[in-house]
């Protein structure tokens, strides 16, 4: 991935706000939205929110990809095949391998913060 595109995709967004449990229990409830009545108001929230979860998945998968990597490093005593971390994760083994892959890339140098 370029590095304009990855530092573009790292621009965040509006906070998440979480929920207080007893809003989370009612299901048309969601971060409020519901209560919004202009419509340009309730665009521009909904927007936010798209684009806020759009980089936390983003972020997340990164993470996941990471943790992919170093369970599947060859240095370790108690590595994981790829069809081991396939079954944790819920992936199958050729998406597994992939995201090994991306993981040894972040961690050999385009890394996330806080990562070698």
């Amino acid at each position: 991935m370029a590095d304009a595109e990855r530092s573009e995709r790292r621009v965040r967004p509006a906070p998440l706000l979480f929920e207080p449990s007893e809003a989370v229990a009612d299901p048309e409830h969601f971060f409020d939205l519901e209560s919004l009545e202009d419509p340009a108001e309730l665009l521009s929230r909904a927007t936010e929110l798209t684009l806020a979860f759009r980089a936390a998945t983003d972020r997340a998968v990164e993470f996941q990809a990471v943790a992919a990597a170093q369970l599947a490093d060859p240095r370790r005593f108690d590595r994981l095949t790829t069809a081991d971390i396939a079954l944790r994760a819920e992936w199958t083994e050729d998406y597994a391998e992939k995201m090994v892959e991306f993981g040894r890339d972040l961690l050999s140098g385009e890394g996330l913060a806080g990562h070698p």
